[in-house]
């Protein structure tokens, strides 16, 4: 196990993972993706949970967009043409939700659209003692909430299965040779049926975590539910929480699984999405499966030890900056460290510290009137 000891932000340099592959027949977006767009508010410093009848101060703020935009910009920081469809609100929120991902993370929103009169979603996120507390609040989305049926061409599009739910556009893109990679949230209703969903056939991968996985295959282990997985998709990748992950492809008969390192969590929040765009990044990239999911079980341990979901998905500016320092830590074992040699060629040079600013305290500081 390697372990890390945690350094501050670093500059971002500009990666193109995808940089030998490209051709002028490509799709013009890597990655395609829709859902909610939320507002995350997020409370830091607080010396453990608010309590009733009691007033609690936090020691830092933050605002960023959440929702679907944590797993959009943990796409683009890691160098991947990114579009997204989604609605925002005619109100501040949105604006600057809208322009934290256009302007600030390069992110395509041209499939995504304004709707007057609807004001944004928003969740309040109070991180202590490495857990959260999150207070949500948002109306019905309209019934034109972007999710075409007719997609934009991309290499790969991620989708959020709900069960007991089929969703056109993915059945659309798989039609047009877009790979389709999958999670899954709770399924409140218990049954816990692969049956109940049916837009898993169009999936390449599921990357489910270890509780879905073994509730959705009455497995009594996870590697036992990854391999029951790929009856039903080619790829099936459980994630461990902090032991790692363990993944299965039936089509090369390839079987991976990287343990956890060991990092000082500050929040959760993101970090499976972090974990899944560093899959895809790595699957796009052609990458062994052994690497793609060491580098997603990496990126996803470096964003738990900053706060906030999209805030604290890292860049390759920050895994370079990991990379050299966990190097340089006395005591490494060589052969942890030799799991991530393959990233020596790909990671720029990261020469000095460079304070990244990913969050604003107040909405609305420097608009002009």
């Amino acid at each position: 196990m390697i372990v890390s000891n945690g350094e501050g932000p670093y500059r971002q340099a500009h990666v193109d993972p995808l940089a030998g592959l490209r051709t002028p027949k490509d799709p013009p977006w890597d990655v395609y993706l829709t859902g909610t767009v939320f507002l995350d508010i997020i409370f830091t410093g607080l010396d453990s949970a608010p309590v009733r009848g009691t007033e609690s101060w936090a020691r830092g703020m933050g605002s960023s967009p959440g929702g679907v935009a944590n797993m959009a910009t943990a796409l683009a920081r890691l160098g991947l043409r990114t579009s997204l469809a989604a609605a925002f609100g005619d109100d501040h929120y949105g604006e600057y939700c809208w322009d934290a991902l256009e302007q600030g993370e390069g992110i395509d929103l041209s499939a995504s659209r304004t709707v007057p009169g609807w004001h944004s979603p928003v969740t309040v996120s109070m991180a202590y003692e490495g857990e959260r507390t999150m207070v949500s609040h948002g109306h019905e989305p309209p019934p034109e909430e972007p999710a075409p049926d007719c997609p934009p061409r991309a290499r790969a599009a991620v989708a959020s299965l709900t069960p007991g739910t089929r969703a056109h556009w993915i059945a659309e893109a798989a039609r047009t040779g877009t790979r389709i990679f999958a999670d899954v949230g709770w399924d409140d209703t218990g049954r816990w049926d692969l049956a109940g969903l049916p837009d898993l056939e169009h999936c390449e991968a599921f990357l489910p975590n270890a509780e879905e996985a073994m509730r959705y295959t009455g497995a009594d282990c996870p590697r036992a539910a990854a391999r029951a997985l790929t009856e039903c998709v080619p790829l099936a990748v459980v994630t461990l929480g902090s032991e790692g992950a363990y993944a299965v492809d039936r089509r090369t008969g390839e079987v991976a699984e990287t343990p956890g390192i060991a990092v000082e969590a500050l929040d959760p929040t993101g970090a499976g999405d972090v974990f899944v765009a560093g899959f895809v990044m790595g699957t796009l990239a052609d990458w062994p499966l052994a690497d793609r999911l060491a580098f997603a079980g990496l990126i996803a341990a470096l964003s738990v030890q900053e706060f906030g979901g999209s805030l604290s998905a890292p860049g390759w500016s920050e895994v370079a900056a990991w990379w050299r320092r966990v190097q340089s830590v006395d005591g490494q074992d060589p052969a942890a460290l030799r799991r991530y040699a393959f990233l020596e060629g790909l990671l720029p040079e990261v020469t000095r510290p460079w304070p990244l600013r990913r969050a604003v305290p107040t909405i609305g500081f420097g608009r002009s009137a």
